[in-house]
């Protein structure tokens, strides 16, 4: 058990802080880790070396600077970055949520999104005091196209984060209730777009079409998320004022390398999403065919699925060393949801034979 704040140490934190929760991360030592979409693959022991001996080479006795703009110059041609646009750097698209959030600091301004959703948007917003309005999906978790119009109207919202594919249901959303929520949008709506390397679709055209419209991608799906890479994508006038507030230096020379060596090796990380793909179709067409088990369209590397007790399933599936990601208390649309990441071709039929495992002990 955790010691109490003293009062002598509270007095000086803010109160809402205090009364949150932090974001909580499950063990996973020895288990199936289909819990957090990772990349299940690693680099083959050859480019393991080479990146390695790449890294030993870095120099940490300084701060990083130029590599950063390199990695920057990289990722513009790797995204195909439209003309008239620049990127930023974060520490991982959460930092670049927080960032975004931070800028739009203004009173009375709004940050809106569809729920259930990615749990940073709101995190970030209340971090800064600002309103966070969130606006329910259909029962099939597509956007609620009247909805979500009707709450631009009323919120006038400064920041709209629209994830395409959605986390934690991996869907892309209805293209022409998008582009109907960006015509409406007075402020920035940004395209969240994590999961790209696995869907059909993306908003690169939205980018072009759009002054108000923000990309923003990681490179943790691609393939390093212990590296930390996120990117964000706009006009550069928007991009400039909002990068004034990213920290310096916010990217360290191991990660920068890192990335840079990743985007050298594009190839293999595209056969490896191309891998996940193939899986995720397999891992869907078993689901569907498990007894009271309901999968969900997936365009990321995640299937969402309905079971008949989440919260039994989960710890029957931990017991049988598959880790999944429990999601049915996030919203109530997700009553009885569990998110599983997709694992490499070994590891899928163990999260299918726990899955079983667990409904056949349930059924009992």
């Amino acid at each position: 058990m955790s010691t109490p704040l003293s009062d002598r140490m509270a007095r000086y934190l803010r109160a809402d802080v205090q009364g949150m929760h932090g974001y909580a991360v499950q063990p996973s030592a020895g288990l199936v880790k289909v819990d957090t979409m990772e990349n299940p693959f690693r680099l083959s022991p050859e480019l393991r070396r080479q990146l390695g001996e790449r890294l030993a080479e870095v120099a940490l006795n300084r701060y990083p600077a130029e590599r950063g703009n390199v990695l920057r110059q990289a990722l513009a041609r790797h995204a195909q970055m439209p003309d008239g646009c620049d990127i930023m750097l974060g520490n991982g698209s959460d930092e670049l949520i927080s960032l975004l959030t931070l800028a739009a600091d203004v009173p009375g301004n709004v940050v809106l999104a569809p729920l259930p959703g990615f749990v940073m948007y709101e995190i970030a917003a209340r971090h800064q005091g600002l309103k966070f309005v969130g606006v329910p999906t259909t029962a099939d978790f597509e956007l609620d196209g009247p909805a979500m119009l009707a709450a631009i109207r009323e919120h006038q919202p400064a920041i709209i984060y629209l994830a395409y594919p959605n986390n934690p249901t991996a869907n892309l959303w209805d293209d022409g209730i998008i582009d109907a929520i960006i015509e409406a949008a007075s402020g920035l709506v940004v395209m969240d777009e994590a999961y790209q390397p696995f869907a059909s679709r993306d908003s690169l055209e939205r980018l072009k079409r759009h002054e108000h419209v923000l990309l923003m991608r990681t490179m943790s799906k691609f393939g390093l998320a212990g590296v930390r890479i996120g990117y964000m994508m706009g006009r550069a006038a928007l991009i400039r004022e909002i990068d004034k507030l990213r920290p310096p230096f916010n990217v360290s020379v191991l990660n920068c390398e890192a990335a840079l060596f990743a985007l050298e090796h594009v190839d293999e990380y595209a056969r490896q999403a191309e891998t996940i793909r193939a899986e995720r179709a397999k891992l869907f067409d078993a689901l569907a065919a498990l007894p009271g088990v309901q999968p969900f369209p997936s365009e990321a590397n995640m299937i969402l699925v309905r079971v008949p007790d989440a919260k039994q399933l989960f710890a029957g599936m931990k017991a049988r060393g598959v880790l999944v990601k429990n999601v049915s208390g996030l919203h109530p649309l997700l009553a009885n949801c569990l998110r599983i990441t997709i694992g490499t071709p070994e590891e899928n039929p163990q999260t299918l034979a726990a899955l079983r495992g667990a409904l056949e002990e349930l059924s009992q």
